[in-house]
């Protein structure tokens, strides 16, 4: 089942094009990486969806109805998740309230505390801190602690922008071994921006290359790692396939 479609999407910043009509689609339960090089516009492309931008011209459609203008929080209570780059946690609360953040306007507050229980499950070392400071955390277990609040909103789609950045190999082997458990046990569709594409190629899955705001490449990760196309398009030389 088809979850996210864009449909030529253009996202303007002033003069400045950002993207120029993307178009993607995203089915339910599927991984999709976005790679390409600084300033390609990959995550002016999650902030289209979760509504922080508004495109314009273009349009997404989101688990089955057309989201183009809804303010951010209406996004997110259709089951939309964003982890925006960099982390932010808030470091003077606990690490359960950082959690509980994530709960927002659900409804169903019993789903949510069996939900915050599945995540301790998930990521032992958060329930076995819960009631210390965020900010003496490293970046890994940052990282799992704001993925870990992203799924509080119980959602149908993750987005994750640039989930390795700053961390150690073995760290990062760690939250995509988590990241992939979720996607098989509980059905969630992960959109996740790497600006290498060595992520994708080892993971598997689909993979959209952007460049100057605009996807110049698509197909199987592992098969374009294979191919010149994939080197092609990142530096924008040669023929594309």
């Amino acid at each position: 089942m088809t979850l996210l479609t864009i449909d030529a999407i253009t996202v303007n910043y002033g003069r400045l094009i950002a993207l120029r009509n993307a178009s993607l689609t995203l089915s339910q339960g599927e991984t999709l990486f976005i790679t390409g090089p600084n300033g390609a516009g990959k995550s002016t492309l999650l902030k289209a969806i979760a509504g922080v931008v508004v495109p314009k011209a273009g349009t997404i459609r989101f688990a089955g109805l057309e989201i183009g203008g809804w303010a951010p929080e209406d996004i997110a209570r259709r089951g939309f998740s964003m982890v925006p780059e960099g982390r932010h946690v808030f470091g003077s609360l606990t690490i359960e309230e950082n959690l509980r953040l994530g709960v927002g306007m659900r409804v169903d507050k019993d789903a949510a505390e069996r939900d915050l229980e599945h995540i301790y499950s998930v990521f032992p070392m958060l329930e076995e801190r819960r009631h210390q400071a965020a900010g003496v955390l490293s970046g890994g277990q940052q990282q799992m602690l704001v993925i870990g609040r992203a799924l509080m909103a119980n959602p149908q789609l993750i987005a994750i922008d640039e989930p390795s950045l700053g961390l150690a190999p073995k760290v990062i082997d760690d939250v995509y071994a988590v990241l992939l458990k979720l996607r098989d046990t509980r059905g969630l569709t992960l959109l996740i921006v790497e600006q290498s594409s060595a992520r994708a190629t080892m993971t598997g899955g689909r993979m959209l290359l952007l460049r100057g705001g605009e996807i110049v490449l698509e197909g199987d990760a592992r098969e374009l790692t294979r191919s010149d196309a994939l080197k092609a398009a990142y530096f924008g030389y040669g023929e594309q396939h």
